[in-house]
């Protein structure tokens, strides 16, 4: 028989060491107890880009589990979450994140062609603004023909309206003057565009062609940046920069845009728990919108150009998942739930977000 110490020696009862948390364990484990990692996790490309996408994406199990009720169940994850379900559905931060990395990514596409498009139509408008301009200067400039013709009343009747032959003489010398003179047209940028023109193409500094422009003695920072956007906008090549300037910032925005939902929902359902549990609600909220119009762009783009109207009864079908959502997870009758939908929809959509994308938008003129 065995003592103690054979026993404790023999391979059954062989002790190895976690490479990640060095602790102690029998070798027959195959995972460690204490921190969770494979005792023999030998390094693959497989295992490589599995733990990339699983730790830094949570594509896992875990997100097919959490897809289906997230799209057909409205309410049910957030329900489950705060119920202590925490690790058999994906985090409501970790599913927001990653659904918002391929929404994103898939808006991406359109955001390149939307970017070209603006650089275009800033480039024609400039064009067209100069032809215009051109045409407007022929119209407004006299030929000797026109000249005589204004003159010749005048002499017919200069006994009549008492003008001598020096004061017409005068007069004609006068307008065939002023007609010589080259004009410019303050047209719809504020300023004479072809003496720009002609100081852009001379090579000016900046800040001499920004004084032609009218910029004050003393410009603070945002004239400097409007003056710099508005150069940058007549040369036809600023608007391309903005409209991805402001694709670029949309990511950020949203960041901002979910905690003020979440606090809108605080305020309507002040007594149903903490900030927190609106927060969680608003998380897959928003993962289920960024799911739904994911899908609806990349099928547009890569498949199939939708009807319209079926885009717009998917988008308005996003309204009835909200209002069903907020009947379960905050259980009040439905009828008291769709007059605070109807009220939190127009709040978001009315003030919130035209407000935090026109800051956006301003963001993005000035700092581009």
């Amino acid at each position: 028989m065995l003592c103690m110490e054979d026993q404790a020696l023999t391979p059954s009862n062989q002790l190895q060491q976690c490479q990640n948390c060095e602790s102690d364990l029998e070798d027959h484990f195959e995972f460690c107890p204490y921190c969770g990692q494979k005792t023999n996790d030998e390094l693959t490309l497989g295992v490589l880009f599995y733990n990339t996408i699983s730790n830094y994406f949570s594509f896992d199990a875990r997100f097919f589990k959490s897809f289906i009720p997230l799209m057909f169940k409205p309410g049910d994850l957030a329900n489950k979450f705060l119920q202590g379900k925490r690790l058999l559905y994906l985090h409501p931060a970790q599913m927001y994140l990653f659904v918002s990395v391929i929404f994103f990514f898939v808006v991406s596409f359109s955001a390149r062609e939307w970017v070209l498009e603006a650089d275009q139509i800033n480039e024609k408008v400039v064009h067209s603004d100069f032809e215009a301009e051109e045409k407007q200067l022929a119209k407004n400039t006299l030929d000797s023909a026109e000249i005589e013709q204004i003159m010749e009343p005048l002499k017919a009747n200069k006994g009549v309206i008492g003008l001598d032959d020096e004061t017409l003489q005068i007069t004609d010398s006068i307008i065939k003057s002023e007609n010589a003179k080259p004009k410019g047209i303050n047209s719809n940028w504020g300023f004479n565009k072809k003496q720009i023109d002609s100081l852009i193409a001379a090579g000016a500094d900046d800040q001499v062609i920004y004084k032609t422009m009218g910029m004050s003695d003393n410009p603070g920072f945002l004239e400097q940046r409007l003056f710099a956007r508005l150069l940058k906008l007549m040369e036809g090549k600023g608007a391309g920069s903005i409209v991805q300037a402001f694709f670029d910032s949309i990511p950020i925005s949203m960041f901002f845009l979910l905690p003020l939902f979440a606090l809108i929902l605080k305020i309507f359902y002040f007594n149903k728990g903490r900030y927190a549990y609106h927060l969680v609600f608003s998380f897959y909220f928003f993962s289920f919108l960024f799911t739904v119009f994911s899908i609806l762009l990349a099928i547009n783009r890569f498949v199939h150009d939708i009807p319209d109207v079926i885009d717009w009864l998917v988008f308005v079908s996003t309204y009835f998942y909200f209002l069903i959502a907020l009947i379960r997870f905050y259980k009040q009758h439905w009828f008291l739930s769709w007059i605070k939908s109807g009220i939190i929809t127009f709040v978001f959509l009315m003030f919130v977000i035209p407000t935090a994308f026109g800051l956006l938008a301003a963001f993005s003129f000035f700092t581009t």
